[in-house]
């Protein structure tokens, strides 16, 4: 007998297993029965439709009388729709079933409504006072909902609408009723709404009116006794006081503020402390000093005896403290302010034991992402705290601290300090290179989020340390960093390896800023070629062109006429003749780079060539990305020094036109022409239209030379002498325009050597970049005179590549799968030219 195959062996038949797959079907029969059940009997299913001839508002009322809930909210949300179709029939007949609706709708319905509301008011489909009249008092009413999220979702209407309402409306409708909202015997819920609306009051009256109607109501909301009310009005003083200004909150807000500082609860305190630190510039010296600087003082001692969320909000405000007294502390203060912080920098690093997360209680770690919390404040805060103690000092009192952060064992915080590393180098000028190690630190971090956080400013950080320091000379650039370019090298490949192609794009394209910060030769030798790898090899488009891009930019700055031949010959094998038509795309970004970069006559000497021999690539997404490319191509021809440029250019156009199977490409070429024909009929000066008018003129002549007789029936014997005469002058021109459009004139060519070849199969050569060889074209194809040793590489010295593709030999990384071509070669059959 034969073993069982692998299938049946996996297949158990045994008793158990049938009843465990007949259990799995009464589970999933199970599963099934809520869904039958949901489906809408008959009957549901007619009580849900509706006429379909009814109008909208119709169906709207309809809906809201007779309809489900999940109709009514419909309509509902649709309400500002209706609002702005016809505003009055939907306040006449909609807005009063909206009321009744309600009055028992659900949360859903309450929270659709007050969005609704909202965006009513936001599209002023109707005045200020006909919104008041009719939607006011629907807000107000359902202001103290049971539902918490829906009170507070009617509260931010309200409050929105408290920005558009007149002063008598709202003292009439809003302000009077406060007063008896606002008394103890009134709901937690209610008071707390009454602190959010005289906080949003005070914005619309003036002081005399804010003294007599709201701070009375304020002062005894401060009293509460609840600490949830006077922790709420507490966070309002802060808007009082930019209403009363700045005398009535000397002698009002401050005061409240200050006992308030003093509450037994903590979040009372925590909130005093905060709108003291928010309000400390309307306050003058002398309650900074005398009133403010003592609470904050007792506030700081006492934060690391109490909750780990005071010691949070303390330093995340320290940098605004510290900065508001600034000037009023004497030298031991100073230095007590000093301290503070930086035992909040190191808090909770020293309750490290390097445990596994699972075996820590859940308290302490909780402690723990408090205290990181608090480390990454402080790393916020670190430029403040600079000022604070003088860029000057920073190496005796702060250095050490800044260290820490940098190195602290916690993401956020290293990501933090790295975002704030910009505004630190600023701050120290010609002490920037204190941090030179910090930068190579952050560079080479673990964490690409820390990276990525970095390089947004590396520009300008990299200026700031080969320029602002006192011991560098521009000459020497980076010379005393010599740890930089393998911390660059080392985080692009970091990069590179991840799946975040964002960070590693971003950090190319910032790697432009290079030239201005190291030599040529160190770039040439360490990033230039990273970029070829990259272009050719990366499989992510965005990253491919910032890499085309920084090499352009690499090539621009490098003097070097050896090293340039050679990423320019580079450029034109491996990309514009490479295998792959991926790499002849990105050869085609490259050149726009280039128009974009470099003058127009390098693009023209080097470039333009390889590029329009492109119209002739076997792939038609090659051929319309130049087709694209033409305008800007043929923008960078001078004429008429650059003629026959022009004469070549022209000549692929009408190849292309004439030849050109793929659909999509001959759209584009004819919509091109059509553009240069308007462009030359309306927008182009009467010089070129003249320069042009003689250059048809000389292609296609449409009379005779006056110089040539005209031959008339019944002449003498002189006629056909005479025809002769006019068909070989016609010859003669014929052929001169052929030789001039079709030879290729450009940079430093000489006229290559051709010989002799018997064979139709040609490789299309357009090198206007060698000294030792040059297309000779002829007819209305290019062909190369000689086809079995075409040079493919320049010399050593200053030659450059030739541009037939036929000879590149490089070797393609996408040389396979869908990106492939067949090898860059075609044949085309010779044309006998017409007597």
């Amino acid at each position: 007998m034969h073993p069982p195959s692998p299938a049946a062996a996996a297949m158990d038949f045994s008793q158990n297993s049938l009843f465990g797959y007949m259990e799995d079907l009464q589970e999933l029969t199970i599963i099934e029965r809520p869904v039958r059940r949901s489906l809408k009997t008959p009957e549901e299913i007619e009580r849900l439709t509706v006429d379909e001839d009814l109008s909208d508002i119709e169906r709207a009322v309809y809906l809201l009388s007779a309809g489900q809930d999940i109709q009514g909210t419909s309509v509902i949300a649709n309400l500002p729709f209706l609002m702005r179709q016809n505003p009055a029939e939907t306040l006449r007949r909609v807005l009063p079933k909206v009321r009744e609706a309600l009055h028992v709708a659900g949360v859903e319905m309450q929270l659709t409504a007050a969005v609704s509301f909202l965006t009513i008011l936001q599209d002023e489909s109707v005045s200020a006072h006909t919104y008041a009249h009719s939607f006011l008092q629907v807000i107000l009413l359902h202001l103290e909902h049971r539902d918490a999220g829906v009170s507070n979702a009617w509260l931010e209407t309200l409050l929105s609408v408290i920005e558009v309402l007149p002063k008598d409306t709202l003292r009439h409708e809003i302000l009077n009723p406060l007063v008896s909202k606002a008394q103890l015997s009134q709901t937690v819920q209610s008071r707390l709404v009454s602190c959010k609306i005289l906080g949003k009051l005070t914005n619309k009256f003036d002081a005399l009116a804010i003294k007599r109607e709201i701070l009375p109501l304020v002062k005894s909301l401060c009293q509460d006794v609840e600490h949830e009310v006077r922790s709420c009005m507490c966070r309002q003083l802060e808007n009082i006081a930019q209403g009363i200004g700045t005398e009535l909150s000397k002698s009002v807000v401050l005061p409240e503020l200050i006992e308030l500082s003093r509450d037994e609860g903590s979040s009372v305190r925590l909130a005093a402390f905060e709108t003291l630190v928010n309000l400390l510039d309307i306050f003058d010296t002398d309650d900074r000093s005398q009133t403010i600087l003592p609470v904050v003082k007792s506030f700081c001692e006492k934060s690391f005896k109490a909750d780990e969320s005071i010691l949070i909000s303390l330093s995340f405000h320290l940098g605004k403290l510290c900065h508001g007294l600034y000037g009023i502390f004497t030298p031991d203060q100073h230095l007590r302010f000093l301290e503070f912080y930086k035992k909040l920098c190191t808090l909770g690093l020293q309750q490290e034991n390097g445990h596994n997360e699972n075996q820590i209680p859940p308290q302490i770690l909780e402690q723990e992402k408090k205290y990181i919390s608090v480390r990454k404040n402080c790393a916020y805060n670190f430029p403040a705290m600079i000022v604070f103690v003088d860029p000057k000092n920073f190496h005796m009192e702060l250095y050490s601290t800044f260290f820490c952060l940098c190195h602290d064992p916690e993401v956020p915080v290293r990501y933090t300090i790295a975002i704030c590393f910009y505004e630190v180098s600023k701050l120290l000028n010609s002490g920037v290179y204190l941090i030179h190690k910090e930068l190579i630190t952050l560079l080479q971090d673990e964490s690409l989020e820390v990276l990525d956080a970095l390089i947004d400013h590396l520009p300008e950080i990299l200026e700031l340390m080969s320029t602002g320091g006192e011991s560098i000379v521009q000459e020497n650039k980076l010379s005393s960093l010599p740890d930089l370019v393998p911390a660059l090298t080392a985080a692009e490949q970091r990069a590179a390896a991840s799946l975040k192609w964002r960070t590693h794009e971003k950090l190319l394209q910032k790697y432009a800023c290079l030239p201005q910060v190291i030599s040529s030769d160190q770039i040439y030798y360490r990033f230039l070629q990273r970029m070829f790898t990259i272009m050719m090899t990366n499989n992510v488009l965005p990253v491919q062109k910032a890499a085309s891009r920084t090499l352009c930019i690499f090539l621009r700055y490098n003097r070097k006429q050896e090293q340039r031949h050679e990423v320019i010959q580079k450029l034109i094998e491996q990309l514009g003749q490479g295998k792959s038509y991926w790499n002849r795309l990105r050869f085609l970004d490259t050149c726009e780079f280039i128009i974009e970069i470099f003058s127009k006559s390098f693009f023209c000497k080097y470039f333009f060539l390889p590029a329009i021999e492109l119209t002739h690539d076997p792939v038609a997404n090659v051929r319309m990305k130049l087709c694209y490319l033409l305008p800007k191509v043929k923008s960078t021809l001078k004429i008429p020094a650059d003629k026959h440029l022009l004469q070549q250019l022209e000549m692929c156009v009408r190849k292309l036109l004439c030849q050109e199977k793929d659909k999509d490409v001959l759209a584009i070429v004819k919509r091109e022409q059509l553009e240069k024909e308007k462009q030359q009929n309306d927008g182009r000066p009467m010089s070129d239209k003249n320069f042009e008018k003689k250059r048809r003129d000389s292609k296609t002549p449409t009379s005779l030379p006056k110089s040539i007789p005209i031959s008339v029936p019944g002449s003498s014997s002189a006629t056909p002498s005479t025809s002769k005469e006019i068909k070989k002058s016609k010859l003669i021109r014929s052929q001169s325009f052929n030789n001039q459009a079709f030879h290729a004139k450009y940079g430093n060519l000489d006229k290559c050597t051709t010989s002799k070849s018997s064979t139709a199969a040609y490789t299309p050569s357009v090198s206007g970049l060698s000294k030792t060889s040059m297309i000779s074209l002829t007819d209305d194809s290019f062909r190369t005179r000689n086809t079995s040793s075409a040079p493919s590489s320049f010399s050593s010295n200053t030659s450059l590549p030739s541009t037939s593709r036929g000879t590149g030999n490089s070797i393609d990384p996408k040389g396979s799968g869908s990106k492939d071509t067949q090898p860059r070669k075609a044949t085309l059959k010779s044309r006998k030219s017409n007597p």
